[in-house]
Parts: C-alpha cells; sequence; structure tokens
C-alpha cells in the first residue's frame, strides 16, 4: 500500500495550488485507487482436453492481496466523457495439491508448489450520457478491453505457464446518485457475455467531495470472467475492498 501513499500525495502536491484558484471542478479527472483483492473462484484446466482441472484458491487460499489502479477521464463535451484506465493485477502464494497437476505441458506432483495468477487490462472508455435528473445521472458507452493474462506453477524442477494476450469489446454503464452536495454514490459496469466466455467489472462507491476538486471514496468492486475455448478454460470470481482519491484539473 505504499505506492497508493505516494502516488496520493504526489497527486496533491500538483493540484493543491488549483484549488484556491479555480472553485469549478475541471474537464480533466485523474483517480488512483487501491485495492485488497481476495479471490473467491479461481478454476484452471489447461489445456482443456489433457489438463488437470485445479482451483488456485484451493492451492494458495483467499488472502488478500494489495494492489492499484489508474483511471483517466476527459470531459470531451457537455455529454461525452472519454474514460482511460490501467488496472494491473497479481496473486501468488504456496500450497500442496491434494494430487498431482498436469498443467500447460508441466506435471506438478503433491509437494509445495508455488502459484502465480496476473490479470492485469488496458481500458478505453466512449460514454454518453443519457439522463441527468435532480438525483440520478446515467451514462451508456462502450469500452476497448485488453487483457494480459498469466498462470504459472512451480516447484523444484519443474515449471510451466500459460499467457493471454487479447482484445474484448465490453459494454459500459454507470450511474451517479447524488444524496448532498458533498456525498453521492456511483456505480460502474464493463461487461460483456458469449457462448466462449464472460467479462464483468462491477464496482459500488460511496464518494465525498470536500473540495470542488477532489473526491474521496470507498466501497467495493467484483471482477468475474474467464474463457472456455480450445486452449484454455479458466474461470476467475474476485471481490475487493477499494478506496480511491480522485482530482480534477
Amino acid at each position: 500500500m505504499e505506492r497508493i501513499a505516494i502516488a496520493a500525495v504526489v497527486v496533491m502536491t500538483i493540484v493543491q495550488p488549483a484549488f484556491g484558484q479555480v472553485p469549478s471542478p475541471g474537464r480533466v479527472g485523474l483517480t488512483v485507487e487501491g485495492l485488497h483483492v481476495w479471490q473467491e473462484r479461481n478454476d484452471v484446466r489447461i489445456p482443456p482436453d489433457s489438463g488437470t482441472p485445479f482451483s488456485i484458491v484451493d492451492l494458495i487460499g483467499r488472502a488478500a492481496t494489495p494492489s492499484i489502479r489508474g483511471e483517466l477521464t476527459i470531459d470531451v463535451t457537455e455529454r461525452q466523457e472519454l474514460r482511460f484506465v490501467y488496472a494491473p493485477l497479481r496473486i501468488t502464494g504456496r500450497g500442496t495439491p491434494a494430487s498431482p497437476i498436469a498443467f500447460a505441458g508441466g506435471f506438478f506432483a503433491p509437494i509445495p508448489t508455488d502459484a502465480e495468477y496476473e490479470f492485469s487490462s488496458y481500458r478505453g472508455t466512449w460514454r454518453y450520457r443519457v439522463y441527468q435528473g435532480g438525483t440520478w445521472t446515467w451514462r451508456v458507452g462502450a469500452t476497448a478491453f485488453i487483457r494480459d493474462a498469466r498462470i504459472a506453477l512451480a516447484q523444484p524442477g519443474q515449471a510451466a505457464e500459460d499467457t493471454d494476450v487479447g482484445f474484448v469489446p465490453l459494454g459500459h454503464v454507470s450511474a451517479d446518485a447524488r444524496l448532498s452536495r458533498r456525498w453521492h454514490l456511483a456505480f460502474d459496469l464493463d461487461g460483456t457475455a458469449a457462448p466462449q466466455g464472460r467479462a464483468f467489472d462491477f464496482s459500488a462507491t460511496v464518494n465525498y467531495r470536500p473540495l470542488p476538486r477532489l473526491t474521496l471514496s470507498a466501497g467495493y468492486r467484483t471482477i468475474e470472467g474467464g474463457a472456455d475455448v480450445d486452449s484454455v478454460y479458466a474461470f476467475a470470481w474476485l471481490n475487493a475492498a477499494v478506496a480511491r482519491l480522485g482530482v480534477r484539473f
């Protein structure tokens, strides 16, 4: 979590002079999100026809992992907005399989085994405000999602990994509910589903704005999805408690 604290200090140092100069929010937003991530499900069989089904959760447990996420938003017009997200994620641990595992061309005996799960994403979203009322604001759009995934196992004398970089188009829906001048709720969803797999990323946060250009948030994020194709079977469900710092320029 030290990286989150350092990033927050840097952001505040940059934008602090602007608070006294321009009281209204700017058109560009920068948000740093710290996450405490734990696994609910992480099932793997690689390759699907000859690999051994196993659970990374059963192998290394559900211990929470810290992570960080960055988001940049740009108001293009009064109703249109662009959003860019960088969301790296890496979960590691050690455990002993209950039985031998055939994985990605390797064979792993039931002895202490290191496991690594990476799922980093790069996203670009266009969204359009379709409704704005006294309380609720709704936006819809589309997200270009690039995933950079890796699953690896290692033990003395044996190591194997499977990597996957790919593009997936996602639908996007977001909403804000204004509770008072300083408090509001925010909901955000990127997602799609197809016979080959699915991907969903949903967040819900409570947001407080102590200054016109500063927002503090806390809430929950869940990420679920995976693929069932000829080369890989992998589905994960991750949950996270989140804290966010957002500034406008």
